[in-house]
């Protein structure tokens, strides 16, 4: 009886230290992905005249999250008749604005699968062509070529979005095109 109850305790213990292992991977990868994510500050267009021909989505991320690698991000995109999902293309990536948001890179070479990035403030330098990391008081503003994605986005046209990190809060916007474009740079959200 004692060999027995040695052996049924020596069970219950490995099951035990099992389940243990098991619930600390779980609380861990639940820690990440509440506390970790990215958010959307601000939206801009650049209107060609009749249409939003490129989109600037300025992205940090949220308050007490770890770091955030960009070229795992997805950007859903859309316009109420078509959607997009979109992926880093390290090939259009600035370290700095030089010509302004919208000229600094050449969205033409942006795909309707693709975005671009560019570095407005990233202190440890993080951010980088090959390694898109951004920490505490990062801030990147991720391109869109709308008129690859959807002919261009024209007035009074409902568009939703999310960045969807690998792990963590996805960031979301939603906003409605104004009924005519007056300056060449639009405030969207």
């Amino acid at each position: 009886m004692i060999l027995v109850a040695g052996i049924a305790a020596s069970v219950l213990i490995q099951t035990m230290e099992s389940l243990q292992n098991t619930a600390m991977k779980i609380g861990t990868e639940t820690v990440r992905d509440v506390s970790n994510g990215v958010k959307i500050t601000h939206v801009s267009g650049y209107n060609n005249g009749s249409k939003i021909t490129q989109m600037a989505i300025f992205v940090a991320t949220t308050a007490g999250s770890e770091e955030v690698d960009l070229s795992h991000v997805h950007i859903h995109l859309s316009d109420s008749s078509k959607s997009v999902v979109l992926n880093y293309d390290m090939n259009c990536y600035s370290s700095s604005v030089s010509n302004g948001i919208f000229s600094t890179i050449n969205s033409s070479n942006l795909s309707s699968t693709t975005f671009g990035l560019m570095k407005i403030r990233d202190v440890d330098n993080s951010c980088t062509s090959n390694t898109p990391v951004i920490n505490r008081d990062d801030l990147v503003v991720l391109i869109v070529n709308t008129t690859k994605c959807f002919s261009g986005i024209g007035t009074r046209t409902d568009v939703s979005g999310m960045i969807i990190p690998e792990h963590g809060i996805t960031g979301v916007f939603a906003f409605t095109t104004p009924s005519y474009y007056v300056d060449a740079i639009v405030d969207l959200y």
